[in-house]
């Protein structure tokens, strides 16, 4: 696996073990909330993930970026429809999203690598 990947899921994991140890109800809820929010529903998982990764790009979070472009990377989507996704995140953040753009093609480049 790639180094930007690992580095990142070891480090999500580890400081989401450490927020959820302190057993806060709210976190918690919000954590929980999250994670139904992708579940499929009426609308299907890959089509989550994408509104996922666009609203992600056009605040600018890296870190949900990535989380985001790896769960579209296994569950199947294919580049062409991240990278369109992304398109439209560009469009409507503007050039400021750019910079999140690049370390997004990055990451995407190292999911592929770790085949």
């Amino acid at each position: 696996m790639s180094n930007i990947v690992n580095e990142f899921n070891a480090y999500r994991a580890k400081m989401n073990d450490k927020i959820l140890a302190d057993n806060n109800k709210v976190i918690k809820r919000i954590f929980n909330l999250d994670t139904n929010a992708y579940a499929e529903g009426a609308l299907d998982v890959k089509t989550k993930e994408l509104l996922g990764l666009v609203a992600s790009a056009v605040l600018r979070c890296d870190d949900c970026i990535k989380y985001h472009m790896e769960t579209s990377y296994n569950i199947g989507l294919k580049k062409e429809e991240v990278v369109e996704a992304l398109s439209i995140a560009t469009l409507v953040g503007g050039t400021i999203v750019i910079p999140h753009l690049r370390r997004a093609y990055e990451f995407w480049d190292a999911l592929e690598a770790q085949e």
